[in-house]
């Protein structure tokens, strides 16, 4: 096989919808959509800074020794995971309420307690509760589009919030797959990758 140029991609655009799983009632998208418009049921994360999206499928496994050989005659998967890490550069609900893992609560008035005052209160708990969530990633190269789906996930870790003259507010996260009917999530591609096919990049 020929070395072909044409055949090396680059992300330079893409975007994260987000869903919050309560009981079943989101469906993940099995289509790649418009490239424009969130999933039914998603909601745009906005912004992403410069560094774009990390995607780490992973997969640990112990070798299997045998007495009648020296190297291992096959090997067993002990586990497998799939993350995605992304920094967000929105400050707007969705991204505060991923970030710190609770929700935004008005806080109504003292002297007419069906009125709210303007003020938002989040509250950290000491014991969080941690929430399911669903998500899709897309990224294109021109007509040429990608849709990653995790459709059951939670928040694994999140960095820290650096407070700047200089530099906007950011919301790092990473967000592990969880287990969904026997898979971590898929991938939808219209890219011609595979050789003898031909489809549609329009």
């Amino acid at each position: 096989m020929a070395n072909d140029p044409n055949k090396i991609r680059f992300a330079p655009n893409g975007s994260l919808y987000v869903a919050m799983l309560v009981g079943d009632t989101v469906k993940p998208p099995v289509d790649l959509g418009d490239g424009v418009a969130p999933p039914v049921g998603y909601k745009a994360l906005g912004y992403v800074d410069e560094g774009g999206v990390t995607l780490t499928p992973a997969m640990e496994t112990q070798p299997v020794n045998a007495w009648q050989s020296a190297t291992a005659v096959l090997f067993n998967v002990t586990s497998a995971s799939f993350s995605v890490k992304a920094t967000l550069q929105e400050t707007n609900e969705i991204t505060t309420e991923l970030f710190w893992g609770a929700q935004w609560v008005e806080i109504m008035s003292s002297e007419t307690p069906a009125v709210g005052t303007g003020v938002f209160r989040l509250d950290l708990a000491s014991t969080p509760d941690l929430k399911e969530i669903s998500l899709v990633v897309d990224w294109n190269q021109g007509a040429i589009r990608n849709r990653c789906v995790i459709p059951r996930a939670m928040i694994s870790d999140r960095g820290a919030i650096q407070l700047s003259r200089t530099e906007n507010g950011k919301f790092e996260l990473t967000i592990e797959a969880l287990d969904s009917a026997g898979i971590l999530g898929y991938v939808l591609t219209n890219d011609d990758i595979i050789p003898g096919t031909k489809t549609s990049t329009g």
